[in-house]
């Protein structure tokens, strides 16, 4: 009797195994929202830190036009650092809402499958302690998650 159990057992733990692989794929998978998320950290991180060139990288390629990146290595230091008088912040993400379609500019081309995230940098600073709110727009370009803000007047 004990043979006729043996397939059985090496069914069950064969649905076992396939279930469980199929659950590690499900956390391993990271979706489109958390992808563009991810960017809206790393970018945001290299600001804190101070590493403009870094965050620069991952901006998308119409912004990259708009802020050439020695320009924008130095402003950023510059306004923020100096002006503001503050050496880093820290900030919160919100939750990634997507949008079908969305232009950085009123006159601009479409850009399609956007996620925008809402950033609160909290800096404390000479001038005492305030927020800056900002609506974040990420989008691919060329395959990779990429940053975008918005100049919709």
């Amino acid at each position: 009797m004990a043979k006729k159990s043996a397939p059985f057992k090496g069914l069950i733990i064969g649905i076992l195994l396939v279930a469980g692989l199929f659950l590690v794929f499900q956390f391993v998978r990271v979706s489109p929202d958390q992808q563009a998320k991810a960017v809206v950290d790393e970018f945001y991180r290299y600001e804190q830190e101070g590493d403009f060139s870094k965050s620069w990288a991952l901006f998308h390629s119409a912004m990259k036009k708009k802020f050439p990146k020695g320009g924008y290595i130095q402003d950023r230091a510059h306004v923020f650092m100096t002006h503001f008088g503050v050496e880093s912040f820290t900030y919160t993400a919100g939750k990634p809402e997507k949008i079908k379609k969305w232009k950085m500019y009123k006159n601009g081309p479409a850009l399609e499958n956007v996620y925008k995230i809402l950033v609160t940098q909290t800096y404390k600073g000479k001038y005492g302690n305030f927020d800056l709110k900002q609506e974040v727009f990420v989008v691919k370009d060329k395959d990779e998650w990429r940053i975008v803000w918005d100049y919709n007047q």
